[in-house]
């Protein structure tokens, strides 16, 4: 059965505009810091499950107004899921597939995704190791938490690579093993 993995698409990008600007107009009043297009599918090149992650990035006192826009708006609020200075969300009614979080500029959370993108981007060789690993692991389980688990080794090197302290790898190894 496995977990659905797939050679980058072209058309990621152009899907994550149109979400970027639905989620502009659902904010209208709200100060955004940046709306980032994250996770696998922002890096070319790169096999990915086929969702579009988001980061709507906020500083620390508009998060709440973020955060409530976003639910008027028709979006469904999961909570923080266990990571601090992040809130998720589900966007019903979009026409692709998404991840979407609200994200303090200051967290960890952000650091994270931004240092993942980023090294994955700039270092081809690391980038295609990253794809064979998820492809391995996409083969031999159905089991969303063992492919991230199974994960864990290579991106803790990525973000060491994207300059995040033993103390930052320490805590998002935790939060990834859970």
């Amino acid at each position: 059965m496995g977990i659905l993995v797939e050679p980058y698409d072209e058309l990621w990008p152009t899907q994550f505009e149109v979400l970027k600007q639905n989620y502009e107009d659902a904010l209208v009043g709200v100060p955004i810091v940046s709306i980032e297009h994250i996770g696998s599918t922002s890096v070319p090149g790169l096999w990915a499950k086929p969702i579009i992650d988001i980061d709507i990035v906020v500083n620390a006192e508009h998060f709440q107004d973020a955060i409530s826009a976003l639910a008027t708006y028709g979006y469904k609020s999961r909570g923080e899921l266990g990571i601090e200075g992040r809130w998720a969300f589900e966007a019903t009614n979009a026409a692709h597939k998404t991840n979407t979080y609200v994200v303090r500029a200051d967290s960890l959370a952000l650091k994270n995704h931004l240092a993942v993108r980023d090294v994955l981007r700039s270092n081809p060789e690391l980038r295609d190791e990253y794809s064979a690993v998820k492809r391995e692991l996409a083969i031999k389980t159905s089991d969303i938490d063992i492919y991230i688990r199974g994960k864990i080794e290579v991106l803790q090197w990525v973000l060491k690579l994207g300059g995040l302290s033993d103390e930052e790898l320490d805590e998002i190894a935790s939060v990834n093993r859970k």
